[in-house]
């Protein structure tokens, strides 16, 4: 994914399938500088990561 997607995604109030190492995550943030996202998987909310956009995949 690219980060202006991923920008996307994480302002669009509808709810996206994007995935990260399999599982299905929330956007919460993306860092244009750093290309990388701020997410968590839809099953642990507590689990927060930082990740390269790159990484994630839109189904």
């Amino acid at each position: 994914m690219n980060v202006q997607r991923a920008k996307e995604i994480a302002q669009s109030p509808d709810m996206k399938d994007v995935k990260y190492n399999g599982q299905r995550v929330y956007i919460q943030h993306v860092d244009d500088q750093n290309a990388t996202a701020r997410v968590y998987p839809l099953e642990d909310p507590q689990n927060e990561q930082e990740v390269q956009v790159d990484n994630l995949i839109e189904e």
